[in-house]
């Protein structure tokens, strides 16, 4: 059976934070898909560190197929995920952060989703458990899509905008628990953005540019992932899926430069 979904991770020097990533991409249900790593890290690369090294065996052996591909030079975050991109040949495709912990069961949710509810991308958001004792009510709100999800053209400063604060600290981890929902009576709810975890129909986001802005960003931006989703969202629609089942492991960034927020700049 050929694979129907590709993994893409772009990574830059966090070999230990990639290889807990890799794991949890081993212990999935989900078995037909592949992983496609672009390291941009210094010197030999962290695909090349034994941590990596062993993890990347281990998945091969468990018929996970694993692409690791070194892409210098830098050229911005936007310009790494076109690259990602074109080395899809899956229907679909997930975008994951080097530095994300995620449940069994979640690839195979969310193929699941996006495959019922035909949109351009669903999105897990991370929680950053670090923040479990801290709560926000203010920022748990959250509103459902109870049928289609819908086409949504979303702008900087606007009401909609302001769904990305459920994504901060602990806070949708926070709802989950209060509305009780388990996996078994997973829901879709309506998003600004995702970050961290996002799958796409592959082809609808090629159809709406992937991320073929890149030449018009300096190398030191950053929403680029925004600027991509709210182009597929306004014409494919895209939602978030709860319970997420994505962790964040709430380590330094690896781009503390970030000159340029690409919808600000580029999102009309």
């Amino acid at each position: 059976m050929s694979d129907v979904l590709d993994v893409l991770i772009p990574t830059c020097n966090r070999a230990s934070a990639l290889a807990v990533t890799l794991c949890a991409l081993a212990a999935q249900t989900l078995r037909h898909f592949r992983i496609i790593i672009s390291d941009q890290s210094d010197g030999p690369g962290i695909v090349a560190a034994p941590e990596v090294q062993a993890v990347t065996r281990f998945l091969r052996v468990q018929d996970i197929d694993v692409v690791a591909l070194r892409h210098l030079p830098r050229r911005g975050m936007a310009e790494q995920r076109a690259f990602l991109l074109a080395q899809v040949t899956a229907p679909f495709c997930l975008f994951l952060d080097d530095d994300v912990i995620v449940e069994p069961s979640l690839l195979a949710r969310m193929l699941d989703t996006i495959r019922r509810r035909r949109c351009g991308f669903v999105g897990s958001a991370l929680h950053g458990l670090s923040y479990l004792g801290e709560r926000r009510p203010a920022h748990e709100a959250i509103t459902f899509w109870d049928g289609e999800v819908l086409p949504e053209t979303i702008r900087p400063g606007t009401q909609a905008w302001e769904r990305h604060h459920l994504h901060s600290a602990a806070n949708l981890y926070h709802v989950q628990r209060r509305l009780e929902l388990t996996v078994r009576d997973a829901r879709c709810y309506r998003v600004a953005w995702v970050g961290g975890c996002v799958l796409f129909d592959t082809g609808k986001l090629r159809d709406c540019g992937g991320f073929d802005f890149w030449p018009d960003l300096p190398a030191d931006h950053a929403g680029e992932d925004v600027l991509a989703q709210l182009r597929v969202m306004a014409r494919f629609g895209g939602c978030g899926l709860i319970p997420s089942g994505a962790y964040h492991m709430e380590l330094p960034t690896t781009l503390p430069v970030r000159s340029v927020d690409a919808p600000q700049l580029l999102w009309p």
